[in-house]
């Protein structure tokens, strides 16, 4: 199901009903330097609490025509091995930054590559699906010759969630999720997509998608009442915002209009690694 509407005053919202299977696998990072995270917003706009609908927007009842196939990729694993020692713990909905510097010899492969290279690995208490999502990755090689990788991990259901580096075997993260004591902040639906454009003046535009479109420029910019594609000219640069995760964390990428196409002027950061169905969704609405 496909939704695109008004929400949050800072941001260009998209709203998006996905069918996409419980159990994805995800790329990973790393461990030194390991930091909890509350969700981060786009400015202006209110704290998001998981998949709570009414924080992301109100539904302009868009026509539910698109279901994604499930093309999750197959880089976890619900081994049900345990960790020794102690875990951390964190509440599903939270966030966390793991970064890591690995070592992959003489060839240092490319960000998108090297996740591969992590598996993720769910126990998830339900005995069903995966416990956490890698949301984005970024990093470079450093001066040691090896890779610096940093990612942005989503709790999402109660259970055991770690990243293994496969040429090693290495534990690089591993966590205890519990429920939330927040009751906004549930279980991961995979559900809404949220797109934000930050209108190069730090405010936040509102896209009314209820016509349902083929692509975002055919949206209705709500404050402007005119289309984005009247909005966004060809050859202008934005910043676009995407969430897709239980703790409402942005994933931001830069982004140029080039006719009837948008086109991305950075490669980094990698966008949902775990989540190739909504990169798939992502990648037909802005035509990249």
């Amino acid at each position: 199901m496909l939704f695109i509407s008004a929400a949050l005053a800072v941001t260009l919202l998209l709203w998006a009903g996905f069918q996409i299977a419980k159990n994805r696998a995800s790329p990973s990072v790393g461990k030194k330097g390991l930091e909890n995270m509350s969700a981060p917003t786009p400015a202006r706009s209110q704290s998001r609490g998981g998949t709570d609908e009414s924080s992301l927007l109100s539904s302009t009842g868009l026509a539910a025509q698109t279901r994604i196939a499930d093309n999750s990729i197959s880089a976890g694993s619900n081994s049900q091995s345990t960790v020794s020692g102690p875990l951390s713990t964190l509440a599903v909905a939270q966030a966390v930054m793991v970064t890591v510097e690995l070592d992959f010899g003489a060839k240092i492969p490319s960000i998108a590559t090297a996740v591969l290279d992590i598996e993720r690995r769910y126990q998830a208490d339900d005995g069903n699906g995966r416990t956490f999502a890698i949301l984005d990755a970024y990093g470079e090689p450093t001066p040691t010759g090896k890779l610096h990788i940093s990612m942005h991990v989503s709790t999402e259901k109660p259970g055991i969630g770690s990243l293994i580096f496969k040429r090693t075997g290495e534990t690089l993260w591993t966590s205890r999720i519990v429920p939330s004591k927040d009751p906004t902040k549930r279980p991961f639906t995979g559900k809404n997509l949220s797109i934000f454009i930050d209108d190069g003046a730090g405010k936040m535009l509102t896209l009314d998608g209820s016509a349902n479109p083929t692509w975002i420029m055919e949206t209705v910019v709500k404050e402007k009442a005119v289309l984005l594609d009247t909005y966004w000219p060809s050859g202008v640069e934005h910043e676009v915002t995407f969430i897709y995760s239980a703790c409402g964390c942005p994933v931001k990428v830069m982004a140029r209009r080039e006719g009837n196409r948008v086109v991305r002027t950075k490669e980094l950061p990698v966008l949902f690694p775990d989540d190739p169905a909504a990169v798939e969704v992502i990648a037909k609405l802005m035509r990249w």
